[in-house]
């Protein structure tokens, strides 16, 4: 006589007898209706688990069922199934053509939101670039011509659209480069004044290191002392350069992937404000070595714009370049500007007038530059190009002096030291090459990636993108993947600091090397230093 389920009505696999009705179950199945209704299915008794009885039975074949041990049966349940696979996979290939739809529907109503929004926006910042080019006509009106201003009515919409088109009229006519107005004699003599006083205070300076530099063991010991990642916005994340502010290091102005410039107090933890102005990526940005209250950004947009801070307004925009600015640099006299483009031109401007002085192009042909910095002395300029290839140029003649060509991929960065005899240069090859100027050659190679012929083999990151010398030209910076501080008199490695998660992309020594800002593609500005030792 076998067991039979009460529930399922066949012989069960694990059987057990319930104490309130004496019947035989299927335990999983008796477990699971107690758990749904707490009673016993056959007379609705309360029942729990713990009333179970196993039963011990020995093992036995479970029969086949009767409509299992034909071939017709066989054929029959094999066709209930292929129907029901049949109505299921119509069912989905319904529901999968709703779906369908209803996302065709939601990617166009969303294509639609986001061309709108561009428009909105390019609109938004076409007035701003209108209202900054013409804010600083405004504020040089003098203050008794106010009395002296008829009173306009409100404005109707008819006058708002004129508005609406002078404004889009004075951005199309700032689009426009500017004429350069020569090198005057002026110019040149004040450039010269300023290379014979800086180099007179070196001799009297000598060789011997500033007092206070943070010694070689101390830099050795570098860690992280903060990091900021609020200064750029999360949705287009990314800073791509970085300078800083030569009397105050702890402020620092950085350009970023959100289109956007930042000015940031590394002391006071505080972003002293956010420059909104360029239409693409802001590639450049300068810090006014004397002035606090003047920055100079460059972008995508090929436009060179000068900031106050305080304000967060335009003071002057310049138009130089057809294509993105990659670097900008002071002049020693904190007057003039020298920016370089991917137009493979380089351009050399007065800050205090607001005017274009020369732009120059490569006569052996333009190539896009990458980089570019001004001597400290103020008379040569070095550049980069996208052909491997490190310029010298003559700034009072705006000559081509002689080139360096040992590299073997695009130039990423360059720093001059202090004294102004040595000359650093990366380049996408993984090398940061040493060139003595006095002597015009090639006398260190440090090694960052890649392979021993100096080609480009590893990683984008493993190449340097930012050089700085410290101030002193004891120290030497390089970022790419990593932070590596390196000591000037044998160019050995001091240290190497891999906190970031990107590409470093900018670097600053603090004063006396005692800390060290950095940025990255990675969205945050750090701090280095040898702490409160």
């Amino acid at each position: 006589m076998s067991l039979t389920c009460s529930i399922c009505q066949e012989v069960p696999e694990s059987p057990c007898v319930s104490q309130v009705s004496g019947h035989v179950f299927e335990r999983r199945l008796i477990e699971k209706y107690i758990q749904e209704n707490g009673t016993d299915p056959m007379n609705g008794e309360p029942l729990t688990v713990e009333q179970l009885v196993d039963i011990k039975v020995p093992p036995s074949a479970k029969p086949r069922p009767p409509s299992a041990t034909s071939i017709p049966a066989i054929l029959k349940a094999l066709q209930d199934e292929w129907d029901a696979v049949m109505l299921h996979s119509f069912t989905l290939r319904q529901q999968l053509q709703t779906a369908r739809q209803e996302l065709s529907q939601t990617m166009y109503q969303h294509d639609a939101a986001c061309r709108v929004i561009a428009r909105l926006t390019k609109e938004v910042t076409a007035a701003r670039e209108a209202l900054a080019t013409l804010k600083p006509q405004t504020t040089q009106q003098p203050m008794g011509s106010a009395a002296a201003t008829p009173q306009h009515p409100p404005p109707t919409p008819e006058h708002a659209a004129g508005d609406a088109q002078q404004a889009t009229a004075a951005v199309a006519a700032a689009a426009a480069l500017e004429e350069p107005s020569g090198m005057s004699d002026v110019v040149t003599g004040r450039l010269e004044q300023k290379a014979k006083e800086l180099t007179a205070q070196r001799k009297q300076r000598g060789k011997s290191a500033p007092e206070g530099l943070c010694s070689v063991e101390l830099v050795s010991a570098y860690r992280q002392l903060a990091s900021h990642i609020g200064l750029h916005s999360a949705s287009n994340p990314g800073i791509l350069c970085l300078d800083a502010f030569l009397a105050n290091p702890a402020r620092v102005v950085t350009g970023g992937n959100d289109k956007t410039a930042a000015v940031f107090n590394t002391d006071a933890q505080q972003l002293v404000c956010v420059l909104h102005g360029h239409t693409k990526k802001v590639t450049s940005v300068a810090y006014h070595p004397y002035e606090e209250d003047l920055v100079f950004t460059g972008g995508q947009d090929s436009l060179v714009l000068v900031w106050d801070p305080r304000t967060a307004a335009v003071r002057t925009q310049l138009r130089a370049h057809e294509d993105a600015v990659t670097a900008l640099s002071v002049h020693p006299t904190g007057d003039f500007l020298l920016s370089g483009s991917r137009d493979g031109t380089w351009a050399f401007a007065d800050i205090r007038a607001g005017r274009l002085l020369v732009r120059v192009a490569d006569p052996a042909g333009q190539q896009p530059l990458t980089c570019a910095q001004l001597h400290p002395d103020g008379m040569i300029a070095a550049t980069g190009t996208q052909d491997a290839q490190v310029k010298m140029w003559d700034l009072r003649e705006q000559k081509f002096l002689t080139n360096f060509e040992q590299h073997t991929a695009p130039l990423t960065a360059l720093a001059f030291s202090e004294n102004g005899y040595y000359l650093a240069t990366a380049a996408e090859d993984s090398t940061v090459r040493l060139w003595d100027l006095r002597k015009l050659k090639n006398f260190k190679v440090l090694q960052l990636g890649g392979s021993e012929s100096g080609q480009p083999s590893g990683p984008a990151s493993s190449h340097a993108r930012a050089l700085a010398f410290d101030h002193s030209g004891t120290y030497l910076a390089a970022g790419g993947g990593d932070i590596r501080l390196y000591h000037t008199k044998q160019f050995n490695e001091l240290c190497m600091l891999d906190n970031h998660t990107a590409a470093v992309t900018g670097l600053r020594f603090g004063t006396n090397a005692r800390s060290i800002v950095s940025c990255s593609l990675d969205r945050s500005l750090k701090v280095f230093g040898c702490g409160s030792d």
